[in-house]
């Protein structure tokens, strides 16, 4: 590993969930397209991309003029493609830039540098630019930008303020915009003077009250002591003590505005410890046993990595919320994971809000000696080669059981050293939906690929028979029928008029292509092949 200090460029699409969701091939095809604009940009201005996630780039740029200019050409070019789409199907990045110190590890770059560019990225407009100070002192007598001043922004995870800048984007009538400058939280305002006879008089009024409540209070508790010591056994349990015995107190919390903490709940319910995605089994037992026994306070944590943290025993809420994060994030950070760890459960309750990640149908591997082949990290579909490289360097020669999911968008996740490949394929499965957003695929069991890996064409995503735009709509029913138990090379292929043509079971690639292009051309013509096993394919460039 080596140190070094680079301009962090991040990048990421606005709203890339909803419109995956809305037209997820539409979206993966302008999303490839896209791409290639980015990746263009960054190459001739002298960037490297080192990291890509889905529709996230991360790139480095020998300084920040270069990374600046690049992403002011990017916004414009793309907003310029955008044009030819309604408001709500436009794919808009947002890029975040900064200078900083960082870390390369096998072509990647971690650090507090690559932290806060993706920061910056989520503060700047859809469509447009926020740069750290450093950036802005770097640039600002080098390019014809202008750039609006939003200050100091507390930024997730991120100990210090970020001093940062937007940049002006150019509007298609030549002229610039002005950045909406975003607001940061500050003290509240002191109250004016002629508040304050007013509060004290307030705060008397409400002592001289409840000074006479508690008297009185007093007074009826002494007139029957007989009555509270005849049953013990109640007056132990806070929540058998309420519903035998609702006096003063709890008439006066019903009528209180403020909220009042509720008496830590029993810990008679069992924690739903099968419910947790991202885990593995060791960690799956302690919840189911020493978790779910442990009384109130105490918290679980994780992260979609699988890094997790716990506290049993703490004296409140906020200790025991704090202390689990906490411990979550320090093992994610020593592991150099760039994701965050969040809150899970609070006592036996889930709070987490992300829900189940989106899964396939099982069974989620199929093995078939036909189509496997040696696992070769040069292979690997639809990531570039710093994934490739990480693939080799990371998953190759890892311990069993291990498994890489892939999701449609280029997304991947590899769990290594699992008790087992049911164990690792829930858990890859699990995370890579968790960052794609939709279902992904095992493409990878230990030493093997588990799916047909074409050769022939280029791999550009994948695919789904029910609702590919190439096939006329009255034929993917059929399609979908077809191919639901075929073992072995299958592939697809259509004509002009969107008519199928199908190579199934064939006991190699190249017999599947050209049974399907076979079976096209008795009811189409100019057919081509659309899809190998569970991939759409397309010309190799």
């Amino acid at each position: 590993m080596k140190r070094k200090i680079a301009a962090i460029f991040a990048a990421d699409i606005a709203g890339y969930s909803r419109l995956v969701a809305e037209d997820e091939e539409e979206t993966l095809r302008r999303l490839a397209s896209y791409r290639e604009v980015v990746d263009d940009f960054i190459a001739k201005a002298g960037g490297r991309i080192f990291n890509t996630a889905g529709d996230a780039v991360l790139a480095e740029f020998p300084s920040a003029v270069d990374a600046v200019r690049c992403a002011i050409d990017i916004q414009e070019s793309l907003r310029t493609r955008n044009m030819a789409y309604p408001p709500s199907r436009q794919m808009s990045f947002r890029i975040g830039i900064t200078i900083g110190d960082v870390v390369e590890r096998d072509g990647d770059l971690l650090g507090d540098g690559v932290n806060i560019a993706a920061r910056l990225e989520g503060l700047a407009e859809v469509g447009g630019i926020c740069v750290s100070r450093a950036v802005h002192e770097q640039v600002a007598n080098k390019l014809s930008v202008q750039f609006a001043d939003i200050g100091a922004q507390e930024v997730k995870n991120i100990p210090t303020p970020v001093h940062a800048y937007m940049v002006a984007m150019r509007r298609e009538d030549g002229s610039y915009n002005t950045p909406q400058v975003k607001k940061v939280a500050g003290k509240a305002a002191p109250a004016p003077n002629w508040m304050w006879p007013l509060v004290v008089g307030v705060v008397s009024i409400v002592a001289i009250g409840v000074g006479g409540f508690l008297y009185f209070t007093k007074l009826e508790t002494a007139k029957a002591p007989a009555s509270a010591a005849a049953a013990p056994a109640a007056a132990s349990s806070p929540a058998a003590s309420a519903a035998a015995a609702p006096g003063p107190t709890s008439t006066m919390a019903a009528a209180n505005t403020a909220p009042v903490p509720s008496p830590p709940a029993a810990s008679g319910g069992k924690f739903p410890a099968d419910m947790v995605p991202f885990i593995g089994e060791r960690v799956r037992a302690y919840l189911s046993n020493e978790y779910s026994a442990a009384a109130d306070y105490k918290a679980f944590a994780l992260n979609i990595a699988g890094f997790t943290g716990s506290a049993l025993n703490q004296p409140n809420e906020d200790a025991a919320r704090n202390a689990a994060v906490d411990q979550c994030q320090k093992r994610a950070d020593a592991s150099q994971s760039p994701r965050r760890c969040e809150l899970y459960a609070l006592g036996n309750a889930v709070v987490y809000v992300h829900g189940k990640p989106p899964m396939p149908p099982q069974p989620w591997v199929r093995h078939d000696t036909v189509t496997e082949r040696p696992f070769a990290s040069k292979d690997f579909p639809m990531v570039r080669d710093p994934a490739k490289l990480r693939l080799e360097n990371m998953y190759a020669p890892a311990a069993k059981s291990r498994s890489v999911a892939l999701g449609p968008g280029g997304q991947y996740f590899m769990v290594m050293g699992a008790p087992s490949a049911d164990d690792s394929t829930r858990r890859s499965l699990e995370s890579c939906g968790a960052i794609a957003g939709v279902a992904c695929l095992i493409v990878a069991v230990d030493d093997n690929f588990v799916v047909p890996i074409p050769t022939l064409l280029k791999i550009t995503g994948f695919f789904h028979a029910a609702s590919n735009a190439s096939i006329a709509a009255d034929a993917r029913d059929e399609v979908v029928r077809n191919l639901a138990d075929a073992t072995g090379w299958n592939a697809v292929a259509v004509g002009t008029a969107g008519r199928p043509g199908l190579g199934l079971r064939a006991a190699d690639e190249q017999t599947a292509v050209n049974s399907a292009l076979a079976d096209c051309a008795k009811r189409d013509s100019d057919c081509h092949v659309i899809a190998i096993g569970p991939f759409t394919v397309g010309p190799v460039n």
